[in-house]
């Protein structure tokens, strides 16, 4: 799985790097700045791009800019974002196209290794990964008058979990319930959510960027 990186810390960087070969992933390139890392995701094309979300020259949001421009120009190119606080803009924007193959995660979490990379690999298969406390915060902005207010809590904990990327039998673990419960909850979310008919993973991935997109 090929991976473009970028982080303007040196140290950090090689850490990423070397973390991610560690787990059989090859980094097409390592980048310091918002210019190389565009040039590099177009270039490359990755299975998935792991960005800072402040980088050189401007050290705002070059680094999601950059990335949301490759994905303009490279539709669906998967895209997990590191940052250091919690910017409800930019897990909007980022959310903003209504596709997969996204994440958010703070970089703390990139001190759990297992965590870092399960989220690596569901982003780059499609998926998403968003941090808790994005998701808290992004919920919490919430309003009232939006189809998830149909939700029962129960259901808004099996979708909080599944924005978190949890397989059905994690959520079941997570909640003490059984798998069967998982899949009916899951069923309501979809119906409440007025998600049409497809594959179950496509409305898994379109009801986490409902939840989290508002």
């Amino acid at each position: 799985m090929r991976v473009v990186l970028a982080e303007d810390l040196a140290l950090l960087r090689e850490g990423l790097v070397s973390l991610l070969e560690s787990h059989d992933f090859e980094i097409a390139a390592a980048v310091d700045n918002g210019p190389s890392l565009l040039k590099a995701l177009v270039d490359h094309r990755p299975d998935v791009a792991v960005v800072d979300v402040r980088l050189p020259p401007s050290f705002t949001d070059e680094g999601l800019q950059a990335a949301l421009e490759a994905r303009r120009r490279v539709p669906g190119l998967p895209v997990l974002v590191l940052s250091q606080y919690v910017e409800q803009l930019y897990a909007r924007e980022l959310l903003a196209d209504g596709s997969g193959g996204i994440g958010y995660l703070l970089k703390d979490r990139v001190f759990d290794a297992a965590q870092f990379v399960d989220a690596v690999r569901r982003v780059a298969a499609g998926g998403t990964a968003m941090d808790p406390e994005v998701i808290s915060r992004l919920v919490a902005s919430s309003t009232r008058d939006t189809p998830l207010a149909r939700l029962t809590p129960r259901e808004s904990e099996v979708l909080e979990l599944m924005a978190q990327g949890r397989s059905n039998a994690a959520i079941a673990e997570k909640l003490v319930i059984t798998e069967r419960a998982v899949t009916k909850h899951t069923a309501n979310i979809f119906a409440k959510l007025d998600l049409p008919v497809t594959g179950d993973d496509n409305r898994r991935v379109l009801a986490v960027l409902a939840y989290l997109n508002r």
